[in-house]
């Protein structure tokens, strides 16, 4: 590990509904940097309603950690992060699989995938972090990762 690794935390996401890219430093030198967390919170807000709410530090950790395990610079495709409850209500009534209290709506979970790494790869790299909740959805080609209990479905 280099020394840029142990005192800096990176994260790329690219937003699929709303064509947005971040890359950015949310972590460095022991402290969450206050404007990247603001930058994450609006790149991940509900696309539906352009409602931002505080992501969970720990859930970035946890991506954090597992990009780092699948050795990829690459940005997280976001295909859910925050969801208000409007959204969620709306979902849960016409998708099946979509929990009445999502995590989603407390920003302690997020559907992603990432580009050049097989979906299953992203799966096992999630679950062996032992931290929450990691849904494995092929068909819908992606993960669903929380910061909930730990449970794999």
């Amino acid at each position: 590990m280099s020394k840029t690794e142990e005192y800096e935390k990176t994260l790329s996401f690219y937003n699929i509904h709303t064509g947005e890219s971040l890359r950015t430093t949310f972590w460095a030198e022991g402290s969450y940097i206050p404007e990247a967390l603001e930058d994450i919170n609006k790149i991940l807000r509900d696309h539906r309603t352009g409602t931002e709410a505080a992501m969970d530090s720990e859930l970035l950790d946890l991506l954090h950690a597992v990009r780092t395990k699948l050795d990829s610079q690459e940005a997280f495709h976001i295909i859910s992060g925050y969801r208000s409850p409007k959204t969620n209500a709306m979902l849960h009534n016409n998708t099946s699989g979509v929990a009445k209290k999502s995590l989603h709506m407390q920003g302690k979970a997020i559907d992603i995938n990432l580009p050049g790494r097989e979906l299953a790869m992203l799966r096992k790299a999630a679950v062996s972090e032992k931290i929450g909740g990691v849904g494995y959805y092929p068909e819908s080609h992606f993960v669903h990762v929380d910061t909930g209990r730990v449970r794999y479905w």
